[in-house]
């Protein structure tokens, strides 16, 4: 952009954004790589509280022989780990990821998005070292809880950083890739556990533990690499170091007009948002997340209750339930003869449904799937309780086999049904509906009500199946499916629809119409044209003047603002 060349913005609703290349693409795809430390720390736990050896280890019970005396039986049966220490091992990684969430909103708009997940990545490598190297509870669990601040990280900056860097057209499939890369996590952890799971050493579980210096090694290497998200450098008021960070991730020269026009509204629409709501003190950008009045769908406090109740939503699915305790659940069925190749073939299924959610979620939008993959979830989850307390009931040599089967049949469909709908969708809305001010802490907060919820799960569910306490069995998808209908309910009158928008025509729209008529709604003008900025724009050059972020007086004036010169 030469010297002296001004941002001016454009009316065109069409030219807001440049044209989608290969490189943002790429970028995309590698930023949801970040999926695999979620999916896979979600995966390995599970599988290796199965494990003869860890239970062995942990609880310093004896191998129980392999007869088929009722003497015997009752041997194999108690051969288990204790409902609290499941509970403690699952839960205390949520409990670290719920407070790296949290503390990340913060990290990123002082460091930026970049760093932030590279210290993700350097927090969790620390944790994964006390992991494998444990082999008392008490290590195990600093090292899970340390590992799961970084996780927590992770989790919620590289939904900020995708949704801030995706275009528009595809920037829903884009996210999507991210709950991707979790199945994929997910599925691997499992192959890795399935391959040591009779190992008799340290081993077992070790080796699937320190596969996770990869998924971290990769990632944070590779953010050094990617470029910041230019929405920051806007928040930072740095539009030099903006314009440049746009122009390579839309892959367009810096004097490209498309740039100059996405610049234009993006500053535009920072610059609006901050007119309404000020951010005056450290404490105010965390209130300004809870301002307003809920019955406005554009009010901050509305969307962060929808961003927090969208992602509690997600997992009070039970769909966690299936891969924490898959292996713990369907032996305690005592009906299934390999419960970690049930469990495998479940992770293949999650796997094999999310990549139709690239297409579903750009062609039929957020707000429809997650209202039907809801509704398909509710009838799966409850014909898998209905037959699981009728006809497939364990009767030792008289179970009835195909009930059994038929039961595993709909907890995969239940799994596709959230693979292809719930799982990404929620993730793409808390990245498209907070505006530029609190976009970066209303991601925290919703990434942390996720992590919130996946903990309380991972407490109480040992205790919901565990013979010696509430015993549900398998009843206990009755309480997941009587929760989907909640979540089902929340979609429809709560969650916009979002699809084909820019993050700035995503603001506009909330102000302008409620979730029920979101789909219809169609951008009709720019904030860069309602800020002034189309005829006197933002001048790069002359006077070395740093735009200063909230300062709105010049934008409305429509006066020039002078920042440095852009080389």
């Amino acid at each position: 952009m030469p010297a002296g060349a001004a941002i001016t913005g454009t009316t065109d609703t069409s030219r807001i954004e440049a044209p989608v290349t290969y490189k943002a693409y790429l970028m995309c795809a590698f930023a949801a790589f970040g999926g695999i430390f979620f999916g896979y720390d979600t995966g390995w736990m599970g599988g290796i509280m199965g494990m003869p050896y860890y239970i062995r280890q942990y609880t310093h019970l004896d191998y129980p022989p392999t007869g088929t005396s009722d003497a015997d039986v009752a041997l194999q049966h108690a051969f288990v780990l204790p409902g609290w220490q499941q509970s403690l091992l699952t839960g205390i990684l949520s409990c670290g990821t719920f407070f790296g969430a949290l503390i990340a909103g913060d990290i990123a708009d002082r460091i930026g998005r970049r760093w932030t997940i590279i210290s993700g990545c350097l927090t969790f490598t620390v944790g994964c070292i006390l992991e494998t190297a444990s082999t008392t509870l008490a290590t195990m669990v600093v090292g899970r809880l340390i590992a799961g601040a970084g996780v927590g990280f992770i989790s919620a900056i590289i939904i900020l950083y995708m949704s801030e860097i995706a275009p528009k057209k595809v920037r829903g499939a884009l996210v999507a890739g991210y709950q991707f890369c979790i199945t994929i996590g997910i599925l691997l952890a499992n192959c890795v556990v399935y391959a040591t799971q009779n190992r008799l050493d340290t081993g077992s579980y070790r080796i699937p533990i320190a596969v996770q210096f990869i998924w971290a090694i990769i990632l944070g290497i590779g953010l050094f690499l990617l470029p910041e998200s230019p929405r920051y450098f806007v928040k930072k008021g740095k539009l030099k170091e903006a314009a440049k960070a746009l122009a390579n991730v839309r892959g367009q020269p810096i004097d490209s007009e498309y740039i100059r026009d996405e610049l234009a509204e993006i500053i535009a629409n920072h610059e609006y948002e901050l007119s309404v709501v000020p951010q005056t003190s450290y404490m105010a950008t965390w209130t300004n997340c809870f301002n307003g009045n809920f019955t406005k769908s554009s009010s901050n406090l509305r969307r962060t209750l929808t961003g927090i109740g969208l992602q509690a939503m997600q997992q009070l699915t039970g769909i966690n339930f299936i891969f924490y305790y898959g292996v713990v659940f369907f032996k305690s069925l005592h009906t299934i003869s390999n419960p970690f190749l049930i469990s495998l073939i479940t992770t293949l299924v999650n796997v094999c449904s999310t990549p139709i959610s690239f297409y579903l979620v750009e062609r039929f939008g957020r707000r429809s799937l997650l209202i039907i993959g809801g509704t398909g979830m509710v009838i799966s989850q409850y014909i898998v309780g209905i037959i699981g307390v009728t006809v497939g009931q364990d009767k030792g040599d008289q179970t009835n086999k195909s009930a059994v089967s038929a039961m595993i049949a709909f907890i995969c469909i239940n799994i596709a049904m959230f693979a292809s709908t719930w799982g990404p969708c929620a993730w793409v809305v808390i990245g498209e509906i907070f505006p530029l001010p609190i976009r970066s802490r209303g991601i925290a907060l919703s990434t942390a009500s996720n992590w919130f919820w996946n903990c309380i799960i991972a407490i109480i569910t040992p205790y919901l199946v565990d013979a010696q306490y509430a015993n549900l069995s398998s009843k206990i998808f009755f309480m997941w499916g009587s929760l989907c209908i909640i979540s089902v309910t929340f979609s429809y009158f709560l969650v916009p629809e979002t699809k084909g928008l820019s993050l700035e025509q995503v603001d506009r729209m909330l102000e302008e119409v409620g979730p029920r008529e979101s789909r219809g709604w169609v951008p009709h003008s720019t904030f860069a044209a309602e800020m002034g900025l189309v005829e006197k724009g933002i001048t790069f050059g002359g006077e070395h003047i740093e735009h200063k972020a909230g300062d709105t007086s010049d934008l409305e004036a429509a006066h020039t603002v002078h920042t440095k010169q852009v080389v």
